[in-house]
């Protein structure tokens, strides 16, 4: 067995296929990484100045009801590995006790370069999607067709040998001679990452690596066997380099987007949303009824909510009415900077009715909430889940959820933050009941003291640990194991029955 490693070891060694296999990994993903670095840094600069703008917003506040609380999304630093949805999704989410945020009401923030987004979007795991999966094909077309076809694996045969230390000891070499110029790349890549100041890159970051590391070398092993399959199913080498052209392609280039066009129109939002937007519908008419019937009986005559004094934003405003978004936005921007003698009467009964509106608006997002997450999840996740499980029939599907998952890149690793951001919602509701700020003068008047941001609770966003990206990655991995195991055993059974 050692004796056949040697061989096929030095065999692959000497070729100008490994010398221009680790030529173009260190230079595609060293050059790529200081793009990807460069790129990092400027959505980092990004984050930080939003991050500075909005707190220095919230403090030109002048009323509790008038501050609007944005939080944002910071730049993973391991989207240089796979960037995933990190770039395409929202970053950024405002925090209000009128409405639960969702991934679909996000915005992007900071400077958009076409150009450089052009290059940051091919990252170190495209490479190897492309180009490592390439090499293992070159490497594995001629591995028993090459030997059949000049009558070495013949005279091999002669020798007390069986077939599958053969086929092992093929399969080990050229996996060694493959993870040279992956494991080189990878390094002077980590190297990168580790001397640039902008990127804090903690254990379970490193840990988080490994995960990517050990799937890349099992989606690379997959495109090898897929390689050393044809090889044992041809005679000729020109043949087996042809399909093996002819797969790569179809199963890198063509079958992806193949799926994401092929996908049938999703009928109109509107229309599947229907239902979802009528029982909305009847929880603001709801809503309506119980204001209208509070200013009814309350101790000021009429059913004005600015009582006399001009129109505070007592009243809700359903803007962008429509099933598409389903959004449904409180009009806020309570700011009384002067209240004359004639008005100062009436603030009281203005207080308590905040004391009484605000919570039933808390009440009204609550219950909307858990009737748009459905309807969401049914318009916008399913069909990306159903993308998902079609692109897992080609090893590059496997491995591209796979790796994202590691990183944190993929769609759970985006909601995390929004998740993040509906319990922060509930932070500040909690915050402001803990102050009585509902009933109090600063929630709608600044003229007599304006309201106090320096107490409200930070937000503050935490990765998922590494037990989770793990517990995310080990379904698509393990597909990509057993697509190993199935393969090795195929070639096997097709090796001990061929005439050599």
């Amino acid at each position: 067995m050692l004796t056949l490693i040697r061989r096929e070891l030095l065999d692959n060694l000497m070729t100008f296929r490994f010398a221009a296999a680790v030529f173009i990994m260190l230079l595609l993903v060293v050059s790529n990484t200081v793009v990807l670095i460069k790129d990092y840094e400027r959505r980092l600069v990004d984050y930080n100045t939003a991050v500075k703008t909005h707190h220095q917003q919230l403090q030109d506040k002048k009323t509790y009801s008038a501050g609007g609380l944005h939080v944002d999304r910071p730049p993973n630093p391991l989207s240089i590995f796979n960037i995933g949805m990190d770039k395409q999704l929202g970053n950024q989410v405002e925090v209000y006790f009128g409405f639960v945020p969702t991934l679909w009401d996000a915005k992007m923030h900071g400077s958009d370069n076409p150009i450089m987004n052009i290059f940051s979007s091919i990252d170190i795991a495209f490479i190897f999607k492309v180009v490592l999966s390439l090499l293992a094909l070159i490497f594995a077309y001629d591995t028993l067709a090459g030997e059949r076809e000049q009558g070495t694996l013949r005279l091999v045969l002669t020798h007390p040998v069986r077939r599958g230390h053969i086929l092992f000891a093929k399969y080990i070499s050229a996996m060694v001679c493959l993870l040279v110029p992956l494991l080189m790349s990878v390094s002077l890549a980590v190297i990168l990452l580790t001397t640039s100041t902008s990127l804090a890159l903690s254990t379970d970051d490193f840990l988080r690596m490994a995960g990517f590391i050990l799937t890349t070398i099992v989606y690379l092993s997959v495109f090898y066997l897929i390689g050393m399959l044809i090889s044992a199913l041809t005679r000729r080498t020109g043949t087996a380099l042809m399909l093996s052209m002819f797969v790569w392609g179809f199963w890198v280039l063509i079958y992806p987007n193949m799926i994401l066009a092929s996908i049938l129109p999703q009928p109109t939002v509107e229309a599947r949303a229907a239902s979802t937007f009528n029982q909305i519908e009847q929880l603001w008419e709801e809503f309506e009824r119980e204001q209208e019937q509070y200013l009814k009986n309350d101790a000021v005559p009429g059913e004005d909510p600015g009582f006399g004094i001009g129109w505070v934003g007592g009243s809700m405003n359903r803007l962008n009415k429509d099933a598409a978004t389903l959004q449904y936005y409180y009009k806020k921007g309570f700011n009384i900077t002067e209240i004359d003698e004639r008005s100062e009467p009436q603030m009281p009964y203005i207080q308590n009715y905040y004391q009484f509106l605000v919570p039933l608006t808390i009440d009204l997002a609550d219950r909307t909430w858990r009737i748009r997450k459905p309807a969401l999840e049914k318009i916008y996740v399913r069909p990306a889940l159903i993308d998902r499980i079609l692109l897992k029939v080609s090893p590059i599907g496997m491995y591209d959820a796979a790796t994202q998952a590691w990183v944190g890149t993929d769609l759970l690793g985006i909601q995390d933050f929004f998740s993040a951001a509906r319990q922060y919602r509930k932070t500040v509701i909690d915050f402001f009941y803990d102050k009585n700020a509902f009933a109090s003068r600063q929630w709608i008047a600044a003229d007599k003291g304006v309201a106090d941001w320096r107490t409200l609770p930070q937000f503050s966003f935490q990765r998922s640990g590494i037990s989770i990206n793990a517990t995310r990655a080990l379904p698509d991995l393990f597909l990509l194991l057993i697509t190993n195991v199935v393969l090795f055993v195929v070639i096997f059974l097709i090796f001990v029955k061929t005439e050599v």
